[in-house]
């Protein structure tokens, strides 16, 4: 029969309630008592064989009556247990049983609402009192002062556990960010084989046990082949053992522990801030008790080692922090010194790449590229810039395994195996990226990591693993990891660039505001020399004509040259001031767009200014225009300019032929206006669309230079574009492009 091992659920055990497990080792005696009323709601089988009683008879009656001498001598911690996720030992006392006096340890709990009572049986070799124990806990303190890195301490605190508890072998046991773990320090005789170097895979400590591991920091199994007692109760709930000291485990890791070839251990927790960091795992080859005095000195020797471990790493990486402050307050100064913050990043290659400890880093954003270092080429950049644009905008993005998350990144890893990354904008994606290369690593793991699956009795079933001989893995695709300085310098160098921008942004924003406010003067002022202008000038021509023509007998040719020259120049200045006029209107007016028949709209101005063109050959190309919304005064104004434009600037031709057309794209309707006349030079396109801007003598083509200019505010403020091309004495074509959705504000 073939086994399908991929229909095998390989998370089973870690789902295991083993925090219910219905049962504890046999060393020991387990005692719930409801808070409310007193009474035995939970009791383990063997205080039939210990005190005699049958269980179904003695739960649910009052403690004080079912044991009287244990509820006298506990009365106190019973009325006043510690509070949940706390285990406290109370004492050892005497308790006479069906086989005579003994000795037991006491330590109370809480689950639910029942205080647990455990009693567990002082071990025939147990140290009386903590004083011998003492001398081995001052050393340690005292070898802590002088221990010089983290593995000296780790293998300080494997030693005087090992010593204090007779274990054959004791770990100090590290996990990892994926919650492998590897063995960094250990001390042993030589009935263990070494495990040191070694790694083990988070599956053999899932999920549930490490919560456990966390919440209740030392757990003892004394006999893998121990037969568990089952806890009798008439509540159909489990009682929860979390914080137990005699809680029964699972199967499945006793099967462990004696595939392993330990039939007795004991772990204690490393937790920093909480949180699990690693473990003390005490082995024997035999059978094997620990008094709770010997257990809790070892706890005791663990936090301060805890402690100590916790201030030597934070002294390493204040003094990481402190580098790196050098640097940064280094590239913050380049970036001040220059006119945009990426060309002090860019001038300072090796600081930039020294921030991350890197050997590679690029910046970018949506039309630009650089890249200093090391780097994959620039379309891969850009390839895994639009990955991070699309996948990952938060602030700060780090792996050392890049191709996990971006398969393309195999393709270089040698250069970018790791990534760190920090979004500088949120509005418009742009980014700063630090490559390290891939670091190819051989793993020694204690056995194969994947657990295997055997069937058994025609069922398949996972099972502990039974080899610990070391196997060799090779990895690659994995740089060095990001540590914590570097994740947090990066991030405060992100801090640092988005307050340039903002900065920058502000100042900005204030002379914007600045210049707003200008141009509207200036368009108030605009509008009333305008508008107050026009009057004087209609004079002029007006008593210019009267003179011109009643007295013009009385005048000589030359004075009625000069009168038409008054006459000429005051029209000028007149038209002049009407179109500046209309000019400062435009940013007055609020736009009432409508749907316009653009067909009938470039009619009926082609119609007039046929009239005005009469006996000149023009030839009229006009395509399909389709309906826009827009204010129709205004696009009016637009096509009465660019096509006056390319009637007037035709005229040198004895055929002129302009042409209308239009093209659609994406959300907009662009027009253009095409004719054969004069043209332009390219050169001078930046001058075309501003106000009192000529690019041909007034000899030659009247004008007063404004009606591009009015061309162009009225398409901008309609949310549109303006452009044109042209080349010198071969014709010109202006375009015009209106968005679906016409912007509907007043002045822009």
């Amino acid at each position: 029969m073939n086994l399908q091992t991929q229909d095998i659920d390989l998370t089973a055990c870690e789902r295991e309630p083993i925090h219910i497990p219905g049962s504890i080792q046999p060393h020991g005696i387990l005692l719930a008592l409801r808070l409310s009323d007193r009474t035995l709601a939970y009791a383990s089988a063997n205080i039939a064989e210990i005190f005699g009683l049958d269980p179904t008879d003695a739960l649910g009656r009052p403690f004080a009556e079912v044991l009287p001498v244990l509820s006298r001598e506990l009365e106190a911690q019973l009325a006043d247990p510690p509070p949940a996720g706390t285990t406290q030992y109370l004492r050892t006392i005497e308790i006479s049983t069906a086989q005579g006096q003994r000795t037991y340890e006491a330590a109370i709990s809480r689950s639910g609402e029942c205080v647990v009572l455990e009693l567990e049986e002082t071990p025939l070799e147990a140290v009386s009192s903590l004083d011998s124990l003492y001398p081995t806990l001052r050393r340690f303190v005292e070898q802590l002062q002088g221990a010089s890195s983290v593995e000296i301490l780790c293998g300080l605190a494997a030693q005087d556990v090992r010593g204090m508890t007779g274990f054959d072998r004791v770990l100090i046991y590290r996990f990892d960010e994926q919650w492998n773990g590897t063995v960094i320090a250990e001390d042993r005789n030589e009935v263990l084989p070494s495990y040191l170097d070694l790694r083990f895979p988070a599956s053999d400590i899932p999920a549930q046990a490490r919560e456990l591991y966390r919440r209740n920091r030392l757990r003892i199994i004394s006999d893998a082949n121990y037969t568990p007692v089952p806890i009798q109760s008439r509540d159909p709930a489990p009682l929860d053992l979390s914080d137990s000291v005699l809680r029964s485990v699972s199967p499945v890791h006793l099967e462990y522990m004696r595939n392993m070839g330990t039939l007795a251990s004991m772990s204690i927790s490393i937790l920093r801030d909480g949180r699990l960091w690693g473990l003390i795992s005490c082995h024997s080859k035999e059978p094997k008790r620990v008094s709770l005095q010997v257990r809790n000195a070892c706890d005791f020797l663990t936090q301060i080692f805890s402690l100590q471990l916790e201030a030597r790493e934070n002294t390493t990486l204040a003094e990481k922090r402190v580098r790196l402050g050098a640097v940064q307050t280094r590239l913050l100064a380049h970036m001040a010194a220059e006119d945009h913050f990426i060309a002090g990043l860019m001038n300072n290659p090796d600081d930039l790449m020294r921030l991350a400890g890197a050997q590679g880093a690029a910046v970018l954003t949506e039309d630009r590229c650089w890249c200093l270092g090391e780097t994959p080429s620039e379309d891969q950049v850009k390839g895994l810039f639009a990955w991070l644009s699309e996948n990952h905008q938060e602030d700060v993005f780090s792996t050392d395994c890049l191709s996990q998350d971006y398969p393309a990144a195999r393709s270089f890893a040698d250069r970018a195996s790791g990534l760190l990354s920090i979004s500088i904008s949120k509005a418009r994606p742009s980014y700063v990226l630090w490559f390290r290369p891939e670091v190819v690593q051989t793993v020694k793991w204690g056995g194969n990591p994947q657990k295997p699956v055997q069937e058994e009795a025609g069922t398949a079933r996972l099972h502990p693993r039974r080899s610990f001989e070391i196997w060799k893995e090779t990895v690659r695709e994995r740089s060095l990891p990001w540590d914590r300085s570097e994740t947090e310098a990066v991030k405060e160098l992100r801090h640092a660039i988005v307050g340039i921008v903002l900065r920058r942004a502000e100042e900005l924003a204030a002379i914007s505001e600045e210049l707003r406010r200008s141009n509207k003067e200036l368009e108030a002022f605009s509008y009333s020399v305008s508008h107050d202008l026009r009057a004087p000038f209609r004079h002029i021509v007006g008593f210019s004509e009267l003179l011109k023509k009643q007295e013009s007998s009385e005048l000589s040719e030359r004075g009625r040259r000069y009168i038409d020259t008054i006459i000429d120049s005051a029209y000028t200045a007149g038209t002049l001031v009407d179109n500046l006029l209309r000019f400062s209107q435009m940013g007055r007016t609020a736009l009432k767009p409508r749907r316009i028949d653009m067909n009938c709209l470039i009619d009926e101005v082609r119609q007039q200014l046929t009239v005005h063109a009469a006996g000149r050959r023009i030839e009229w190309v006009i395509g399909d225009l389709p309906e826009v919304t827009a204010d129709p005064v205004l696009i009016r104004l637009v096509f009465e300019n660019l096509l006056d434009n390319a009637v007037k600037y035709t005229r040198p031709r004895e055929k002129a032929r302009i042409e209308i057309g239009s093209t659609r794209n994406g959300g907009e309707t662009a027009f253009f206006v095409r004719d054969n006349g004069v043209g332009f030079d390219m050169r001078y396109i930046d001058k075309l669309f501003g106000v009192f801007q000529r690019l041909h003598r007034m000899e030659d083509f009247e004008g007063t230079g404004i009606g591009l200019a009015n061309v162009r505010r009225i398409v901008e403020r309609h949310g549109g574009r303006t452009w044109a091309e042209g080349i010198l004495d071969r014709g010109a074509t202006f375009s015009i492009a209106l968005p679906d959705e016409t912007m509907t504000e007043g002045a822009a």
